[in-house]
């Protein structure tokens, strides 16, 4: 602003030294003269010159004012422009220490992550370690004790089986001593029976007990037209307790088929068969000799 207002000054300075120059012409220019003193015209004359020299010196100031508001504003432009530029340095350096410092921040985190990752990881890795180890003592506590379980189910199946094999044992003895009793008393029964059929036998019981048979069984035959006098046939007979008669067949006889058939027939008819007076003298298969006219 200073330079413009020196610029001006100067302007209507040099506007007003114009002014007061007189206008040339090449025309004649008539003439009204006055006669002047020559005192008064030298005294017109310095007072134009000091005027002159006054706007020069006033023109020179307004031109060193105007050079010095120039550099003022220059400097003031300059030192605005450095503000600035310092402005802009200090930004630049508060950005580039909080870019430094979020670097850092970031990097400080990172590494908080990475050292908590890790301390994760070794916390996992312990925490398998320790799971690993306690499943690892689980399975052989538990094979132990599968072990155990077997030895004493073995143990166990060992002493049954011993067990079973002396029961086994005491009820083959027990069972062998009692057959062997039962031997021994059949035995003695069956000698006793002997002893005793022997005697029966040896006596008038079994004669009679024959005659019976023969007596029942002659009673109940018919006589066929074609039997002879002195018929003489074998016969057997099969015999249940009680004395029914299961089978009947004649082996051996002097008769025709006809009397062979009415002795069968008469051994049916005679069923059941009188009980023997001992029964030492029952016998199941027996044979007679069927002769009717004895």
């Amino acid at each position: 602003m200073l330079l413009h207002g020196a610029i001006a000054a100067a302007l209507v300075l040099m506007a007003m030294m114009s002014a007061t120059r007189a206008p040339s012409s090449h025309e004649p220019i008539p003439i009204n003269a006055v006669v002047i003193d020559s005192r008064v015209l030298h005294a017109a004359q310095r007072a134009q010159e000091e005027r002159a020299r006054a706007a020069a010196e006033a023109a020179a100031a307004a031109q060193a004012a105007a050079r010095q508001a120039e550099s003022e504003e220059q400097s003031r432009a300059a030192a605005k422009a450095a503000d600035a530029a310092a402005e802009t340095q200090a930004a630049e350096a508060k950005q580039a220490i909080e870019a430094k410092q979020a670097v850092a921040a970031k990097q400080v985190a990172e590494a908080k992550q990475a050292a908590e990752a890790k301390q994760a990881a070794e916390a996992k890795q312990a925490i398998e370690a320790k799971q690993a180890v306690a499943a690892k003592q689980a399975a052989e506590a538990k094979q132990a004790a599968e072990a155990k379980q077997a030895a004493e189910a073995k143990q166990a199946a060992e002493a049954k089986q011993a067990a079973e094999a002396k029961q086994a044992a005491e009820a083959k003895h027990q069972a062998d001593e009692h057959a062997r009793q039962e031997r021994e008393a059949e035995l003695r029964r069956q000698l006793a029976e002997e002893e005793h059929v022997s005697a029966v036998e040896a006596g008038p019981l079994r004669d009679r007990y024959a005659a019976s048979l023969r007596n029942r069984i002659q009673n109940a035959w018919i006589k066929p037209a074609s039997a002879r006098v002195g018929i003489d046939c074998l016969v057997e007979v099969t015999q249940v307790r009680g004395g029914e008669v299961t089978s009947a067949r004649v082996t051996q006889c002097n008769g025709d088929a006809a009397v062979r058939q009415s002795i069968e027939n008469a051994v049916y008819r005679a069923s059941p068969l009188p009980d023997p007076p001992d029964p030492a003298l029952f016998q199941r298969n027996f044979a007679f000799r069927f002769k009717p006219d004895e």
